[in-house]
């Protein structure tokens, strides 16, 4: 089996456009700059560097595609706000791209989701309101109701994860699940759902839901960890059919 050499002035200049990437993220850094400043010109930046202005010009494109910055034609360049989107597309592709070998980064994907929400979900129940309850009740009734009639409840599953933890406050974390959600649409598309799981599925989120309610940290922890074992089973089985 022949072994693919990249030559090492490819290599070298990669390492160049990587360690140049940091040393613009360095500079943002220690200008103390935040999201929606504008960055220094390209003229600066290539003599602040060091480097010629194509170099410049694919390091920023680089960093423009992982979301650091934002290049509005005609405005100039921007520190990006927080933007989710590429880390969604990201793990999107490799889960999918993993159900078609052994499902490692899917089955990854669910591993980390069911840490997040079971290790999380107890802070989240000794901040939860009646407003939250009430909210979060009417995820579960969607959900029911759609189950019933053999329809999806997407939208409704997604909105009762969320709910669950609003209590936190935590922005990060909520941008954490929409990508994780995100990931799981795709991937529920691709491994399939029955009509006989959207109504166990309804169950289960009822059952988190009665945890939650009456104060039981335990419990909701418990079943929010086995609420993951039904796709992790589905993953294994649509990579391995027997």
């Amino acid at each position: 089996m022949s072994t693919i050499l990249v030559p090492k002035a490819r290599f070298s200049a990669q390492s160049r456009l990587r360690a140049l990437q940091a040393d613009i993220m360095e500079l943002i850094l220690d200008r103390d700059l935040d999201a929606g400043d504008p960055m220094p010109t390209e003229n600066e930046l290539s003599e602040v560097l060091g480097v010629g202005r194509n170099t410049l010009r694919e390091s920023l494109k680089v960093l423009q595609a992982l979301g650091v910055i934002e290049i509005r034609h005609g405005f100039g360049m921007f520190v990006a706000p927080s933007n989710f989107e590429a880390l969604a597309d990201g793990l999107t592709f490799r889960g999918r791209l993993s159900l078609r070998h052994e499902g490692l980064e899917a089955l990854q994907l669910v591993d980390i989701r069911q840490a997040l929400e079971s290790g999380l979900i107890g802070a989240s129940i000794a901040k939860v309101t009646d407003e939250h309850l009430i909210s979060i009740e009417a995820a579960v009734v969607k959900m029911e109701r759609q189950a019933a009639k053999g329809e999806t409840f997407t939208e409704a599953d997604a909105e009762f994860h969320r709910l669950l933890f609003e209590p936190l406050n935590n922005d990060l974390l909520m941008n954490l699940m929409s990508v994780f959600w995100k990931v799981y649409r795709k991937i529920h598309l691709e491994i399939g759902i029955g009509s006989s799981d959207l109504l166990d599925t309804a169950a289960q989120h009822r059952a988190i839901y009665d945890a939650v309610a009456g104060k039981d940290s335990a419990t909701a922890a418990s079943l929010l960890s086995c609420h993951f074992d039904g796709i992790r089973a589905k993953i294994i089985q649509f990579v391995s059919p027997v």
